[in-house]
Formats: structure tokens, sequence, C-alpha cells
């Protein structure tokens, strides 16, 4: 019998399955088939179980039993209903390889919590707001993660059987043809995956396989994930493949791998880049990574295509907020050279001592990376949740701020990305929520509060919002009249506007290939210009909350601008005036 090249999870071929459990601490295992009596597993020398079942159909419950304790499979494809109760065995998806829907320079990102994006929040629901991301001008999706995670809701970070999607938010069948039907309208769609850690409940790999973990290296969720094992490392790997190859999704975001806590973390990356790529040449591969660390997307080693640039984000939250605590600290020197900085070369930190308790050197040199390197955002989920109410800027900040927050995110050339809702500027909060019990309840409640002591300290304990209350969880949903409202509607058309305008003149430049860009500063103005082979993208702004003066950019004296928020007038022909929180764009032919 021959089966995939891969070690995780039911192989079948033909009407004979293969069941296989990494259990190298059990002494012995058996298989539970529902309505079968329980059959033992034989060891082999790799640490892993097998038996072959004939006649086992698809829609099969079975688990394990490793040792007296009844355990899912690790890589369940699908669960009857949370992880402690049974894996279900599924037919073999036909392999969905292709190329990327669009180019990545053309990405324009919608972050999306399945649960909280739709009052019924699932699958199929998602499926009919399509449309909306689409008709907003949207041309990707990315979800929040999806995989299998206990208890009825959670934002998907503590998912604990990485290869089923969440039977709250719908079927493997279901979420394949939410794939399909974004592709169908020519959205591309991206899946954020999450390896540095398992959730707190329903990991029970420790039972049977504590060689997954490493017990003297401790991380903020538990024993660090040993990937200095090449089977543990393959766990992860094929789940990356599966995703990409069982589903069609376009890409990856690979969630904190800065919090890769052992020694083969670098191995692990490169392998796991690797291992997608050999499923789909031009994935989509997007780190979020603390460390900054510009060698992972360096274009000739084609490993990953993007990091998620909270550098970016944090300069602008500095400048439009004025807050200045907790992360925000590390900016809050010079903000406008930081925003210059993030605009111009990706990072603010490039190698610096990074001033927090340690006041280590972070970051590596970027500026040579094509501005597509680099995912921008005025609020995702992380800067939203972090809050101690979850608000949104759009409930709080002047319009005039926001305004400026989304010309500069929407028409320069880093790959800009909105949180569901904020296509809109819709107040909904999107609060930290989770489903757990008893003592690990408890522990969330006051864990979340010291995590980010900076940003609650101001508040009191009974402002915050439940994480384990439903409520807290209902506050976030959204439902399809938010986006009706009179105001909805005029915000929605404004961000329309800017998305037409990105298709039209940074696109082409994106295109057409990178040549460096440079950035010049009076007082609180910046002007800033990222050169292409096809031209040059100019932006002239003022974040600060008084008038502000600079040189007109070259090239501007007899153009238009592209788009303007807030006051832009010429003092005189060679000067501008900028009012407060205001910025004007033009876009100049190749020389």
């Amino acid at each position: 019998m021959t089966h995939p090249a891969r070690r995780f999870g039911p192989l079948r071929d033909g009407h004979d399955v293969t069941f296989r459990l990494y259990a190298p601490d059990a002494r012995r295992v058996d298989l539970l088939v529902d309505g079968m009596i329980p059959l033992p597993m034989t060891r082999r020398g790799d640490g892993f179980f097998d038996v072959e079942l004939a006649g086992v159909e698809p829609g099969h419950r079975y688990r394990f039993l490793a040792d007296g304790v009844l355990v899912p499979d690790p890589a369940s494809r699908m669960q009857e209903r949370d992880p402690d109760g049974w894996s279900v065995l599924v037919a073999d998806p036909p392999p969905r390889i292709g190329n990327a829907i669009r180019p990545w320079h053309e990405a324009v990102i919608a972050e999306v919590h399945v649960g909280t994006a739709t009052p019924e929040g699932t699958f199929r629901a998602l499926l009919d707001r399509l449309d909306h991301y689409r008709d907003a001008g949207f041309t990707v999706i990315e979800l929040m993660p999806v995989a299998d995670f206990p208890g009825a809701r959670n934002w998907g970070y503590d998912g604990v059987l990485l290869y089923a999607p969440d039977r709250s938010y719908g079927t493997p069948d279901e979420l394949r043809a939410l794939v399909d039907a974004a592709h169908a309208r020519g959205l591309g769609i991206m899946l954020d995956v999450v390896y540095n850690h398992f959730g707190p409940s329903g990991n029970y790999l420790p039972a049977y396989a504590s060689s997954f973990f490493r017990a003297d290296i401790a991380t903020p969720w538990g024993p660090a994930i040993d990937l200095e094992s090449e089977t543990v490392r393959d766990f992860f790997t094929e789940n990356a493949a599966c995703w990409l190859a069982d589903f069609g999704f376009d890409g990856l975001r690979f969630d904190a791998v800065h919090a890769l806590a052992t020694a083969g973390a670098e191995i692990f990356l490169t392998e796991i880049a690797h291992a997608c790529r050999a499923v789909r040449p031009d994935a989509w591969l997007v780190l979020e990574n603390h460390d900054n660390i510009a060698g992972w997307m360096t274009r000739d080693d084609s490993l990953f295509t993007a990091q998620w640039n909270d550098d970016w984000h944090h300069a602008f939250h500095v400048l439009a907020t004025g807050e200045r605590g907790g992360y925000y600290a590390p900016y809050a020197g010079d903000p406008v050279a930081a925003a210059a900085r993030a605009l111009t070369e990706g990072f603010v930190f490039q190698g610096e001592p990074y001033p927090d308790a340690e006041g280590q050197p972070r970051g590596t040199p970027c500026a040579t990376l094509a501005p597509d390197a680099f995912v921008s955002f005025v609020q995702n989920h992380d800067h939203i949740g972090n809050r101690p109410l979850g608000d949104r800027l759009a409930g709080t900040l002047a319009p005039e701020r926001l305004a400026l927050l989304r010309l500069v995110l929407m028409l320069s050339p880093e790959i800009p990305l909105l949180f569901q809702g904020e296509e809109a500027l819709l107040p909904t909060p999107f609060p930290f929520f989770c489903d757990f019990e008893g003592d690990l309840a408890e522990a969330v409640r006051t864990g979340r509060r010291s995590e980010f002591a900076d940003f609650f300290r101001d508040h009191d304990d009974g402002q915050f919002p439940d994480p384990l209350d439903e409520d807290t969880f209902r506050a976030a949903v959204l439902a399809p009249e938010d986006f009706a409202t009179g105001h909805a509607r005029r915000e929605l058309a404004a961000f329309r506007a800017l998305a037409d305008l990105r298709r039209q003149h940074v696109w082409p430049l994106a295109a057409s290939g990178w040549r460096d860009a440079q950035a010049s500063r009076t007082g609180d103005a910046i002007a800033v210009r990222w050169r292409f082979a096809a031209g040059t993208l100019v932006m002239v702004l003022n974040p600060g909350p008084s008038p502000a003066s600079l040189a007109r950019p070259a090239g501007t004296e007899t153009l238009a601008s592209l788009a303007v928020t807030g006051t832009v007038e010429p003092a005189e022909t060679a000067a501008l005036t900028l009012g407060p929180f205001s910025a004007a764009v033009w876009r100049l032919p190749a020389a």
C-alpha cells in the first residue's frame, strides 16, 4: 500500500484507512471507531502507532485510547463537536493547487473574524457577505485563525486541533465553499495560523507526546514547542501545506514567530516556507515578527512575502492619539521621525537598542526592501482588543485624524490591512473573548489585565468587559444593517474612492519595479517620494495639531493632487501650507 507523503492524520488507500498517532510516551494505544470493538495499534520505531482498517467510510467517528486516556486525533480534519470529543473521518478532497488569485502588490486586505463578521458567525454566512468586501474595494480576505478551539467562541489563537476548522463555524466543505466563492468574486483569501503555542485547554499532546514540548523553556503559554525535533516540525509544515492544498487558500499569515522559543525556529521557518511553496509557488506568506528580521523577505530567497509592520501602526497611533504608554512608549520620543522612517523604509527599529526593560538591539536594516514587503494598518484585532474596552479609534478619534490615517494607509505603497468594519468606520468594539471554565477562566480574566497593565491602569475594574461573558462576544458582532446607516454609507464611499485611486495609480507603479524612497521633514510636516520604474508617488502630510509649511515637492508644480484630506494650500509657488492633520498625494511620470 502507498500513501501520500504525509505523517499525520488518517491515510486512505481505496476503502482502506491507516490510522496513525504519534505517541512516543504511550505504552499502548487503541483505535476506537464508533460501533466497533477497540483495535490495538502497532508501535513503530519512530514513535508512531498505526493500524489499518478496511471498509471504513467518511463520516465514521473515531478517537484513540492512549494508556487509558481518551484523546482526539491531533491531526483530525473535523471534530463532531469540541476538541475533547470524537474526531470524524472525512473524504480526501481533490488537490486545490493553482496560482494565487492576483499579484501581491494588488492586495487590499480585510482582516475578518468568522465568529463576529456576521450575526450567524459561520463560514456560510460570511460567504453571503463577500460581495460587500469586494464592492468596498478589498481584494483579499484574511481570516483570523479557524483551527478547532475549546468552547463556543474564541479569537482563534487558542486552537488545539490545528487541522480541523472549528465546528462552531462550519464544516471543512463549507470552508472550501467560502474559499471558492471568494475566488469567484476575484477576492484572494488568506488564513492566520498559530504555530508558537497550543491553547490552554483541550490539548492532549502532553499526555502521550511530551517530547513535543521543552519543559526547560518557558513561554507565556507554557512549555515551548520543541522545534529542534524533525517530527514536531513536520506536524506544523504539513499543516501549513494542508491549508493551501486541501482548502485552496492563497496564503498564510504566521502568528508571532518571534515567540518560537527553541533553537530549531530558523530551520522551521525555512522548512515551512519551502513546504508551502512546494504546494503553491506564489503563495502569500506573511510573518508577524517583533524581531524585524528583513532577511526573511529577501525576494531572491523566495521564502516570505511580507511582514505585518507594527512599527508603522505604533508611530501613527502616537501621532493621531497622543497615547504614549505601553508598547507605544518606544515611539513617543519623536513619532514624526518614526512615521517618516516607517513610510520610506518599513521598520522603525533596524538594529537600534529597543527602549524596553532589556534594551537589546531590535531589527535589521530593511531600506532595500520594496514597500509591499510590509503590511501596514491603522488598527487590527490586536490593537483593538488589547485596549481595556476593546474600543476602536472610530468611536473616539476626531474625523480629520481618522481621514488622515486612512489616506496615508491607502495611498502609500505598503500593503494596507483594515479590520472588519473599519472600511465604514464602524465604532463596534472588538474586546478579547473566549469560552473557558473554572480556574482557567479566572486566570484569563486576571491575565489580560496584567499582560497589558499600562493600558488598563487608568480604568476601574468594573469597566472591563468580562472576556468570559457571552455579552462581551455579542458586543463585537457585526450585522449587515450596521453598514446601512447614513454615516456608514458615506464612509464606505470615501473608502471606495481611495481604493479606486490605489487601483489606478499605486498598482501600476508597484508592478513596474521598485527603486527607492526618500523623506524630508520640516517641523512636523513630512514629504515622501517613492520611486518606481514607471514613475514616482509623492505624499506630503502634517500629522500634527498645528499648521505646518514645507517646500513643494519638485514635479508637482503643475499637477493637481490625486487626493487631499484636510487643508493643503500653496503659500507661494515653492511652498505648501498644510493645516492640522492634512495630506496630499501626487503621481509623477517616469523621469
